[in-house]
């Protein structure tokens, strides 16, 4: 059985700011091309202020993503850029990022700009005075208030949403926004396998941890056409529900004693 969570990986090109960002922003993309230029732009002037460093994971694109990113990061030190020799899917690539990122601090995007990231320092400020006051690790999950997509896909995710609240308990209203936050630590203790991006909230509570959703800014796809589709995720979705379920029912938190 092929190894999912372990895809063979290249170094494509980018050269990293030269000190330790407190902030990695990973960003999955499949056939991509037209939106990582002004995604890019959007993510360096947002974080400005914070210093960060930006992680594509081109997931085996057979479009012009890998040239693209290439000639980008030779102009953008804070860009990073790994590739995958074949595609093995969003969370494989979000993973791949992840373990790669030198932030503390883990903000993820979806690749096709309907994420803003004008969202993120909001973010970012919510879940450093929330940490700073103790408690478990905390994710924080953008909530698409208004969200800019067909209505199929509105209807589906809607659907999709109440049944995982209703079996696993996550309490996340929108589970499926790319837009999350949370420490890399964190994310390194989850279990991987495919398609787990769309159960992290209840990885995370399953781990000890807690969620909290923030309404976030949803856009209308400019460019391009969805590579992760409906239909892929309808398929199986049944099947991944019932994975969680399982982790869930076979894992105690071990509570140490004072």
């Amino acid at each position: 059985m092929p190894d999912h969570t372990r895809p063979a990986v290249a170094e494509i090109s980018g050269t990293a700011a030269g000190d330790t960002p407190l902030l990695s922003v990973v960003v999955p993309v499949r056939n991509e091309a037209p939106n990582i230029a002004p995604l890019v732009a959007e993510i360096g002037a947002a974080l400005a202020a914070i210093p960060h460093e930006i992680v594509y994971v081109d997931d085996g694109s057979t479009d012009a993503t890998a040239a693209t990113l290439d000639e980008l990061a030779r102009s953008t030190p804070a860009l990073r850029v790994l590739g995958h020799v074949a595609s093995c899917g969003q969370s494989a690539a979000i993973v791949t990022g992840v373990r790669a990122a030198r932030g503390d601090w883990i903000a993820t995007l979806d690749g096709d700009g309907q994420n803003d990231p004008a969202d993120i320092p909001a973010l970012w400020d919510f879940a450093l005075a929330e940490s700073a006051a103790g408690g478990p690790p905390l994710m924080v999950a953008g909530w698409r208030v208004n969200r800019r997509d067909t209505q199929v896909k509105r209807l589906s995710s809607r659907l999709a949403n109440r049944i995982r609240a209703r079996l696993l308990g996550d309490a996340t209203p929108d589970t499926g926004c790319g837009l999350k936050l949370f420490p890399r630590a964190l994310f390194l203790s989850l279990p991987a396998f495919d398609h787990m991006h769309r159960f992290l909230p209840a990885l995370v509570l399953r781990q000890g941890g807690r969620v909290v959703s923030r309404p976030v800014n949803h856009r209308p796809r400019m460019r391009g056409q969805s590579n992760y589709g409906t239909l892929d995720r309808l398929a199986v979705g049944i099947v991944d529900l019932f994975g969680v379920i399982w982790l869930q029912r076979r894992w105690k938190r071990p509570r140490l004693r004072p």
